[in-house]
């Protein structure tokens, strides 16, 4: 599953016993409450650490993880994390569904804008781009994210160009999840 933007109730994970900062690397198999695995480290950079539960890929701040007997620790189980994850990611979709309406302004991930919404086919979504009609794009819901601007799509203007020019190779900073919505472009 896509990297899940989280503001992970960090209340839940606040109460980390002592930081297992130096133990919190690639490969390490992390530990719940009771002992139990709830994952293993897939990345670690800039002060986070990506958990992988199996379900999910959670990017949590290395201070989140404590040290236990057999390695890193976190104060959630692996159910109680997909549970938060899970729920983050339902409403981020309603409210997205709920941003979806014609008329509405779409911007691109570089907060520029790409057009407006002409009509919504189920999960194809069809925009003018700058407001012509005759230029058309359609992405797929599920690369368009409500926003405290609005809606935002996962992916800059250069890239909708490109996949709409044959798929010319995207600009060298392209995430796997942009690559994935050039992809959904039409």
């Amino acid at each position: 599953m896509k990297f899940a933007k989280l503001a992970l109730a960090t209340l839940a994970l606040a109460a980390t016993p002592a930081l297992a900062q130096g133990s919190v690397t690639v490969g390490s198999t992390v530990y719940g409450p009771q002992g139990n695995e709830v994952g293993t480290i897939v990345s670690v950079e800039n002060g986070q650490a990506v958990l992988d539960t199996g379900t999910h890929k959670v990017p949590l701040g290395l201070d989140m993880y404590g040290e236990g007997e057999n390695g890193p620790t976190i104060t959630v189980t692996k159910d109680q994390i997909n549970t938060m994850v899970d729920q983050q990611l339902a409403q981020a979709a309603a409210a997205r569904d709920a941003a979806l309406v014609e008329g509405a302004s779409v911007m691109d991930a570089a907060h520029q804008p790409i057009g407006t919404i002409l009509e919504i086919n189920g999960d194809n979504v069809v925009i003018a781009r700058g407001g012509d009609e005759a230029n058309k794009v359609t992405l797929l819901r599920s690369y368009l994210d409500a926003s405290d601007h609005g809606l935002m799509a996962r992916l800059t203007n250069a890239q909708i160009d490109a996949a709409m020019n044959g798929g010319a190779a995207a600009p060298a900073a392209t995430t796997a999840t942009e690559a994935e919505a050039e992809a959904g472009v039409e």
